[in-house]
């Protein structure tokens, strides 16, 4: 049996595995939630949360320690100033995670590990815009005259844009009568050409279908050659 043997290995070797966390963890301070395998993340979780510890502490070893960790010191400032500053009063317990169920491909279990008091970027904009919406309601009062102000010049412009409409109606009334007397009109129809109908076909050797010039005598070949007679043998 594993008696006293702790932790997940991961299928990494130690340097490995510390990499792999540090990675995470500077992830996880600087987007303030990620997503990862529920092992991964159940090993992760316990480091963090001593991190933030280090980070309330805010002396110089407990800086030192933590640049260790987040190899980054951007980093470290944020968990200094901002992220430690938040858990003043908590005494633990900083990260939860989630899970997600298991991933396409390969079954594994997914989860999600964040900051307890982490807000999603959607729902802190629906919040700015509730509370812009009632400020707007409270200086309604103020701005009544500047729309009454507006309604007036509406008002004012709607006489010229019902002339403009009159216009529109009268050109409108007056294409119907164009188009009725543009039909009344009598067309005339365009005069044929004279044709071969009265006219008497074209003599033989005139021309026409049959035509190529001069009658041929009856005893001539074409060409102008005299047929030749047979000759008498004997």
């Amino acid at each position: 049996m594993r008696h006293a043997v702790k932790g997940r290995k991961l299928g990494r070797t130690t340097s490995h595995r510390e990499a792999l966390f540090r990675n995470q963890l500077q992830s996880l301070m600087d987007k303030e939630r990620i997503i990862t395998t529920l092992p991964k993340a159940k090993e992760l979780r316990p480091l963090a949360e001593r991190v933030i510890t280090r980070g309330k502490q805010g002396t110089v070893h407990a800086r030192r320690w933590a640049l260790r960790w987040l190899l980054r010191r951007d980093l470290v400032k944020k968990l200094f100033d901002d992220i430690a500053p938040r858990f003043s009063e908590r005494p633990g317990g900083y990260l939860r995670i989630v899970k997600l169920g298991p991933r396409l491909g390969d079954g594994a279990e997914m989860a999600v590990i964040e900051m307890v008091d982490f807000v999603a970027p959607a729902a802190a904009d629906k919040a700015a815009g509730k509370d812009a919406a009632a400020a707007g309601g409270k200086g309604g009062k103020g701005t009544a005259k500047g729309a009454k102000a507006s309604s007036a010049k509406k008002g004012a412009a709607k006489p010229q844009k019902a002339a403009k409409g009159g216009e529109d109606e009268a050109a409108a009334e007056e294409k119907p009568k164009k188009a009725a007397k543009a039909a009344k009109a009598p067309k005339t129809k365009p005069a044929k050409p004279a044709g071969r109908k009265g006219s008497p076909p074209p003599a033989h050797g005139e021309g026409g279908k049959g035509g190529g010039g001069a009658k041929r005598p009856s005893g001539q070949r074409p060409g102008g050659r005299k047929p030749t007679t047979p000759q008498k043998t004997g």
